[in-house]
């Protein structure tokens, strides 16, 4: 019975769908926290668990997941008189995140805001001027997001 759902690949076992792969790795809260914790600069363990309050359990599987898929990267180091450890590094593709980031923290802050105002502010690094995430066509020009649609890629509506 058909339902709906597209699958490619070699195996026919990974979803056609960009945004559902990319939940496969992402669409656990756990997994976008402990990328905004790498993103602030806590790279071990302890520290990233400390932050969130998370059981070691869940955040050992988070990291095993974003390691294993190429989101996260380990190094090892060693503080006087402890084993060696794993500290936690964002990849090429963990840093593309950013964005993803940003957008989630974005939307937070205009849908879900608190009375206090934003956690954060997104400005230019070198300016200060405030920035927002949004979608750019190839000149460098915003579009607003009501002008841009998804089309489906040939790759995708062969399928």
């Amino acid at each position: 019975m058909p339902t709906g759902r597209q699958w490619s690949g070699p195996t026919n076992d990974e979803p056609a769908c960009s945004i559902e792969r990319s939940l496969q790795i992402l669409g656990e809260r756990w997994s976008l926290l402990v990328l905004r914790e790498v993103f602030a600069g806590r790279h071990k363990f302890a520290d990233i668990q400390s932050s969130l309050g998370i059981a070691s359990n869940l955040l050992s599987a988070r990291l095993k997941l974003l390691v294993e898929t190429g989101v996260l990267s380990t190094k090892t180091y060693q503080e006087p008189g402890s084993r060696p450890r794993q500290s936690y590094h964002l990849t090429p593709a963990g840093r593309e995140l950013w964005v993803v980031l940003a957008a989630l923290q974005q939307w937070g802050d205009h849908h879900r805001p608190r009375p206090s105002g934003p956690s954060a502010v997104r400005r230019v690094r070198s300016t200060g001027q405030p920035v927002h995430v949004g979608f750019v066509d190839e000149d460098g020009q915003e579009v607003p997001g009501t002008d841009v649609v998804m089309d489906r890629s040939d790759t995708a509506a062969r399928t």
